[in-house]
């Protein structure tokens, strides 16, 4: 592990969200990527998408299903981060994936990353991790292909119209999904 990976993993403690987590969450999402706020970090999609990233309910959905896991990541008793792990047959999916814009650049994102990849494959014996990102997000890709996930050419539309992702700044939003082998 590299030195800010390391100082980035001091002291950090992960645990599964709870229904009170929930208004605390969803700050930190939307933090990480829409509004003012967002543009401290280098994850934000405020040029893209206006609005919400998620809601309670969209929080709370995942909270609540069986086949998935919200990881919270605290320090010093404060949420600093979380992801989605959702057990789909011999994958896994990750979504949801926030870091405080104050901490983004730390490294914090990677041992998180790594984090959830380990919990996967011990958990549910996932062989492969699965997400989709925002084709235009050419920077957060990048960022990807570097924790080894591998870009697929498989595209689903953006929910345009469906304002609970956003409301949409450009026309040629869509998903690709990015796949890493769980070794």
């Amino acid at each position: 592990m590299d030195t800010a990976a390391t100082t980035a993993a001091t002291a950090l403690t992960f645990r599964d969200a709870t229904v009170a987590d929930v208004d605390t969450l969803v700050a930190l999402i939307e933090s990480a990527y829409r509004g003012d706020s967002s543009r401290a970090g280098w994850t934000t999609e405020a040029d893209i998408l206006e609005g919400q990233r998620t809601d309670p309910e969209g929080v709370l959905d995942v909270i609540k299903s069986a086949d998935s896991r919200l990881l919270t990541v605290e320090r010093d008793g404060q949420v600093v981060a979380c992801c989605q792990l959702e057990h789909r047959g011999d994958h896994a999916y990750f979504g949801m994936f926030a870091v405080s814009p104050a901490l983004q650049g730390s490294g914090l994102g990677k041992v998180i990353i790594a984090e959830a990849e380990r919990q996967a494959r011990e958990t549910w014996g996932a062989t492969e991790m699965r997400m989709t990102v925002i084709s235009v997000r050419n920077d957060l890709i990048a960022w990807y292909e570097r924790r080894g996930y591998r870009r697929t050419g498989k595209m689903t539309p953006f929910p345009y119209g469906d304002e609970r992702f956003g409301i949409p700044q450009r026309d040629d939003l869509q998903f690709e999904l990015l796949v890493k082998e769980l070794a």
